[in-house]
């Protein structure tokens, strides 16, 4: 179940704590029913760049909101390790490709040692779609020691490109490129379900999307997003045994 630690409220507390029970369950059921569309997997392509007057480092899209002062927390299983990860939104900022964007660290946690750290670099449009500028990734050993920074790429060097991370308005069949740098970051995404899963009113609240790259073809993920929190499960359909499910957010 899914805990909210904020001062604005016990309506989106009573929400997370609903879908919490729920995610699985959708989940499987999208899986199942959307199998045959998703072994048809367009490439999709890096779409063109807005000027970088149209961006901004406040990133509101309901379905990806990055609030600088939060912290999701998750917990899963990847290769076979139990895992912690705790994503923070922070309120450092710096100019990429010449569009603002805003950082996003990362901790990955397995066996209760950090595994993984990474920045994330995110903005966002005028139309409210977000964009991924980059990543600098660093894998460690039990010591503590970098073994592979492998997967880090920045918009603008080398070939890199930023790509859509959110559509703005996301609709079902919609797929994209949300990033790029040849032979070592070539994410792809569809959204495969939207859902009504709590609430009064007879809304979407709920998004699926299915992620995969072809630098490793064996493997298909699925992310579900909810509005107003963001990502709260993510999941290896195939090719691994990855999984983080949402546990906790807190504001400060």
């Amino acid at each position: 179940m899914v805990s909210l630690q904020t001062t604005e409220g016990n309506d989106m507390k009573k929400r997370i704590a609903c879908i919490g029970g729920m995610t699985v369950v959708v989940t499987a059921i999208a899986a199942t029913a959307l199998a045959p569309q998703a072994r048809s997997r367009p490439s999709g392509g890096t779409p063109k760049m807005p000027p970088a007057s149209s961006f901004s480092t406040r990133v509101d899209n309901p379905w990806f909101p990055l609030r600088p002062g939060t912290r999701y927390l998750y917990t899963g299983v990847k290769d076979g390790k139990k895992s912690r990860d705790v994503v923070a939104v922070t309120q450092q900022t710096k100019k990429i490709d010449g569009v603002p964007c805003l950082a996003v660290h990362d901790r990955l946690y397995l066996s209760g040692h950090l595994a993984e750290r990474t920045t994330d670099w995110y903005s966002q449009d005028s139309r409210g779609n977000v964009w991924y500028f980059g990543e600098q990734t660093a894998e460690l050993d039990a010591q503590g020691h970098v073994t592979s920074t492998e997967g880090t790429w920045t918009a603008g060097v080398n070939g890199g490109k930023a790509g859509i991370f959110m559509p703005g308005h996301p609709h079902l069949g919609e797929s994209g490129r949300q990033e790029f740098l040849k032979g070592h970051a070539e994410d792809h995404f569809k959204v495969i379900g939207l859902f009504r899963t709590v609430g009064p009113r007879r809304k979407r609240n709920a998004l699926l999307t299915e992620e995969w790259t072809p630098l490793e073809p064996g493997v298909l993920d699925h992310k579900m997003y909810v509005w107003g929190i963001g990502t709260v499960l993510e999941q290896t359909q195939k090719g691994g045994d990855e999984r983080n499910e949402l546990l906790a957010v807190s504001r400060r």
